[in-house]
């Protein structure tokens, strides 16, 4: 067992977790975390475990149809066990059946061991995407922290500058004020035009 899972498994153990590659919300997460080598071959193993799963469900639920027909055959040519021909067919449905069986108690211990191999590998697969989710987080946390950073400083940056203008304003108006006092508004009118002045006492 890996630290990893020596970490966290314990902590999920009486926890029902949903098989992650059946789970429309666990293909939504990738496509806003980005996905890994070791992700991928996760996903494969679990997804080759569910098909084996399916396929010998499959296949049981089949193998159980071709035995009850063949039994249900045998019960029909009981009557007639006293032909040959009919005797080799009931010989031959009954090695059959016998295949059936052995077939049977294969998938049915395979189908025991299954479940537990399913469940250890979308347990693998949920704590790897655990780590690249929160991989991303911390990735994000440190992005956002610089970008506030940043924001703060333009703010600060911002307020100095509002101030100042604010202060230039405030002198502009002052000096307008006095050479208005002093000169007269006839000859402000006058330097306005010249300089291009268009009422910049009054300008914010």
């Amino acid at each position: 067992m890996s630290r990893r899972e020596e970490i966290y498994v314990p902590a999920l153990t009486g926890k029902k977790i949903p098989i992650l590659t059946l789970d429309h919300k666990w293909h939504q997460l990738f496509s806003q975390v980005h996905t890994n080598n070791a992700i991928k071959k996760a996903e494969e193993e679990l997804n080759t475990l569910l098909k084996q799963q399916g396929k010998i469900n499959t296949e049981t639920k089949d193998i159980k149809k071709i035995k009850n027909r063949l039994m249900d055959e045998i019960v029909n040519m009981m009557e007639d066990s006293e032909n040959p021909e009919t005797s080799k067919k009931i010989e031959d449905n009954k090695r059959l059946i016998e295949e059936c069986n052995e077939k049977l108690d294969t998938y049915r211990d395979e189908n025991l061991e299954l479940p537990k191999m399913i469940n250890n590998a979308n347990k693998k697969l949920m704590l790897l995407t655990m780590e690249a989710c929160y991989e991303d987080i911390q990735e994000n946390g440190t992005q956002i922290k610089e970008i506030t950073e940043w924001i703060d400083n333009i703010r600060v940056e911002l307020k100095k500058n509002m101030i100042r203008k604010e202060e230039m304003q405030r002198r502009n108006q002052d000096l307008y004020a006095y050479m208005h006092d002093i000169f007269g508004a006839d000859v402000i009118e006058i330097f306005d035009m010249k300089f291009g002045v268009d009422n910049q006492k009054d300008t914010e």
